[in-house]
């Protein structure tokens, strides 16, 4: 059934205004106080990807408030299949960046989690975290030493198996990763240089991926044919563009797959630069306003959610120009060629 202009004021005083990609008002001004918002319409699948779906709708939760209180919260909405030995999968950024999660929330956060850990793995590219030793002197730097952080390829990988995938049969993963028996993906949500996007999808596709090998399988990168990594993946001509983003929604795939109900999914909107964490202290500064804390079982739906949430800000023009430059938005139809998840969700607000 289409929703109309009416309609959507109606359930959560959101107003779409249905052009081009579409474009709406933000769902965060819509969640003030004295709005009790339950479930919003299904913005994204219609106004993101042009597709009107029927039918299920996954559960987005969503906070306004970006806090150590809210992300517990939040989380508390989301983590009850997670147990055992905890991941805490956290992009901990190149030395002195700005725009990386505030120590304190994890910090916090983290002591609320159970016998949990930060993971991560060292990069392709030549930088702070490109080796072990590196990586454990930039934890330092950054902050990242009031619990164990795991850099799970240190000692090698090991080999996730991928279902129906196109161009991987499977995906080289940082050895550790199979000592876990849960995931908790903490994502800054921001712009990506090559992906358009950084968010849930790329933290484990890239994130979880072994850097010597399995970041290459991810990338496709094929020696000469390309050049080696480096600035000039960077600069928006990288080759491979909707392959990479399939490439990395199967990478993304073997994880969910491997820990099922046992991985969930934290998407933090702030500090929305174009770049990613991994540029370091040469990240483009902010033009967005942060948005808030969201938090799902469901990969796409959470990843669908946050553009939605891109598409609907006023001031977003920087963001949305990286995301289309890079054609960031074939991550989420490459999930949904993987039936990975739903692109309809209800978006629900703790506040």
């Amino acid at each position: 059934m289409e929703i109309t202009r009416r309609d959507l004021i109606k359930m959560a005083g959101i107003v779409a205004a249905g052009a081009a990609i579409g474009k709406f008002e933000n769902v965060a001004e819509a969640a003030k106080p004295s709005i009790k918002l339950s479930q919003a319409p299904v913005v994204g699948s219609k106004n993101v990807t042009g597709t009107n779906y029927t039918g299920s709708a996954a559960k987005v939760y969503f906070t306004k408030k970006i806090d150590a209180e809210s992300l517990i919260k939040i989380y508390q909405c989301v983590n009850g299949e997670v147990f055992g030995k905890i991941g805490i999968k956290l992009h901990t950024g190149e030395k002195n960046g700005p725009n990386i999660l505030p120590r304190d929330m994890v910090q916090k956060f983290q002591a609320q989690v159970p016998n949990s850990s930060i993971i991560e793995t060292n990069t392709l590219y030549f930088g702070d975290r490109y080796t072990t030793e590196g990586h454990l002197e930039t934890l330092k730097v950054n902050g990242w030493t009031f619990c164990p952080v795991d850099i799970m390829d240190a000692d090698g990988y090991v080999n996730f198996p991928v279902s129906g995938g196109k161009y991987l049969k499977e995906i080289a993963m940082g050895k550790n990763l199979a000592n876990y028996d849960s995931i908790i993906v903490l994502t800054h949500f921001k712009g990506h240089a090559m992906g358009g996007f950084g968010g849930s999808l790329k933290n484990i596709a890239i994130g979880m991926a072994s850097g010597q090998l399995g970041k290459v399988q991810v990338h496709g990168y094929k020696n000469p044919e390309m050049p080696p990594p480096g600035p000039a993946w960077f600069d928006g001509t990288f080759p491979l563009k909707d392959e990479l983003m399939e490439r990395m929604a199967e990478s993304g795939k073997a994880t969910c797959d491997h820990f099922g109900k046992r991985i969930v999914f934290l998407n933090v909107m702030r500090r929305l630069s174009v770049d990613c964490d991994c540029a370091g202290t040469s990240a483009a500064e902010p033009t967005m306003k942060d948005v808030g804390i969201l938090a799902s079982t469901d990969i796409l739906a959470i990843d669908q959610a946050c553009c939605d949430f891109v598409w609907s800000a006023h001031d977003s023009g920087d963001l949305k120009e990286r995301i289309l430059s890079r054609n960031g938005l074939h991550q989420l139809q490459a999930m949904r060629n993987l039936n990975m998840g739903n692109t309809q969700y209800e978006l629900i607000s703790v506040d």
